[in-house]
C-alpha cells in the first residue's frame, strides 16, 4: 500500500530554518509528481510547493518564494523541502502528497498523503 511518512518539523523561532523530509513507499515514487501542502489552525489546506518526477522542474506558492525549496531523491524514495527565514505565518501541519491530476501550476488533485509533520515558527 502507498505510504507517505513526514518528519522534520518542531519549533523554530522566526528567521531559523527547518528541514522537512517525506519518505515514500508502496508504489513507484520517481513515475509520480509530488507536493507539500500545509493547514495551519482554524483554515483549510494550502498549496506550498511541487516537483516534476525527475526533480528538475519546481513550483512556489508566492507565499514561499525565495524562503522555501523544493527537491527530491528518487534513488532513496524521499522528497524535501528546506524552508529558510520562517516566519509566524508558516506554522501549520505540513503533509506530503502525491500528484494524482494537474490543473494548472498550484491546483493538483491528490490521491495520498502522510499524516503530517508539525512546523511552529513562535519566539
Amino acid at each position: 500500500q502507498v505510504q507517505l511518512l513526514e518528519s522534520g518539523g518542531g519549533l523554530v523561532q522566526p528567521g531559523g530554518s527547518l528541514r522537512l523530509s517525506c519518505a515514500a513507499s508502496g508504489f513507484t515514487f520517481s513515475t509520480y509528481a509530488m507536493s507539500w501542502v500545509r493547514q495551519a489552525p482554524g483554515k483549510g489546506p494550502e498549496w506550498v510547493s511541487a516537483i516534476n518526477t525527475g526533480g528538475g522542474s519546481t513550483f512556489y506558492a508566492d507565499s514561499v518564494k525565495g524562503r522555501f525549496t523544493i527537491s527530491r531523491d528518487n534513488a532513496k524514495n524521499t522528497m524535501y523541502l528546506q524552508m529558510n527565514s520562517l516566519k509566524p505565518e508558516d506554522t501549520a501541519l505540513y503533509y506530503c502528497a502525491r500528484i494524482k491530476s494537474i490543473v494548472r501550476v498550484g491546483i493538483y488533485e491528490y490521491d495520498s498523503w502522510g499524516q503530517g509533520t508539525q512546523v511552529t515558527v513562535s519566539s
